[in-house]
């Protein structure tokens, strides 16, 4: 195990490398940067210097005159040292501004993480141990609807159901008009009221697949052979189910958790920008829009972490969890 993991991590390493080094062409192939924007504005002031002159003068400040792969090592070198430059649209260092907006992200991941397992898990074992029965069919028809439906359009109906119609949220933002008034327990329930639409969104689209893995792989292990000799020995079919089957279940299962983990930091980009929370993925999202490469460039670094972290954890996870893998 422990050779397996040194040498998936220098594989990562490599991947990681190549991955970032895209990225970086692409921010730079981009039509459109802060660059331009920026110099435009400083252009139109009276007795300024010209467009170009400022494109010259940004470019070499931003070190983006350099060729794309001295401009890459120069900024692989800096991220080696921790050093990811100042955000362009945040004008404060790119670290500072994730550590601000990294852990409201967190939060709304991990409470919509946990009750996807809690509605998820449960209803899929129901729908697989009575299949084909009313409960099977409307435990799918639900599982497919939340499949489906756009997170966009799902967070469109939730607002105008619950905010427009109804008054009991706010369409956006993360405080209300009132919070600098609230006591502490005030502001913290203000803020909690405030995620109950997006935490909701998170859940109700994403729940769905999870349902129908934990269906399919149940109905799998149902019919599988120790499954029928357990229950031709006399077994209670409670003790089948919950304590055959159901463990055998989540070995498939514990790999998908594994992999979702590192979700939980990647913030959830549209939900957040719909509703204006401002959490890793809404500030990603406008630096982007924005042209700011720093943070950017960051921010795609540190989701292709997290994909290569989740699928390490997944291996590690399926080898502990089930005792017949043995890795060479």
């Amino acid at each position: 195990m422990r050779k397996y993991i040194v040498k998936r991590l220098l594989l990562s390493v490599m991947i990681l490398f190549c991955v970032s080094f895209i990225i970086y062409t692409l921010m730079r192939c981009l039509p459109g940067s802060f660059v331009e924007t920026r110099a435009m504005q400083l252009s139109q002031g009276a007795g300024a210097k010209s467009y170009d002159e400022w494109m010259e003068q940004l470019n070499a400040s931003y070190g983006l005159d350099k060729p794309i792969v001295l401009g890459f090592v120069t900024w692989a070198g800096d991220a080696l040292k921790g050093n990811f430059g100042d955000s362009w649209k945040y004008t404060v260092p790119v670290l500072d501004k994730f550590k601000e907006v990294i852990w409201l992200s967190f939060v709304m991941g991990a409470i919509s993480f946990v009750l996807q397992l809690i509605i998820a898990i449960p209803l899929g074992v129901v729908a697989a141990t009575k299949q084909y029965s009313r409960a099977d069919y409307l435990i799918t028809a639900g599982a497919l609807m939340g499949i489906s439906l756009p997170t966009f359009f799902f967070a469109t109906l939730l607002k105008l159901l619950f905010s427009v119609k109804l008054g009991w949220f706010d369409l956006y933002g993360l405080v209300g008009r009132n919070y600098a008034q609230l006591d502490s327990w005030g502001q913290l329930m203000d803020k909690a009221n405030h995620l109950v639409l997006p935490i909701i969104t998170l859940v109700i689209v994403s729940v769905g697949s999870l349902m129908r893995y934990t269906r399919t792989n149940m109905l799998e292990v149902l019919n599988a052979d120790y499954i029928r000799t357990a229950r031709a020995k006399g077994l209670s079919e409670k003790k089948v189910i919950y304590h055959h089957a159901f463990r055998n279940t989540l070995i498939p299962l514990v790999t998908v958790v594994g992999g979702s983990l590192p979700g939980l930091f990647s913030g959830a980009l549209i939900t957040e920008t719909l509703f204006a929370i401002p959490g890793i993925g809404y500030t990603s999202y406008q630096a982007m829009v924005s042209g700011d490469i720093p943070f950017s460039m960051f921010y795609m670094t540190f989701l292709a972490i997290l994909t290569l972290a989740g699928n390490l954890i997944s291996d590690i996870l399926y080898a502990v969890v089930d005792p017949r893998v043995r890795i060479a």
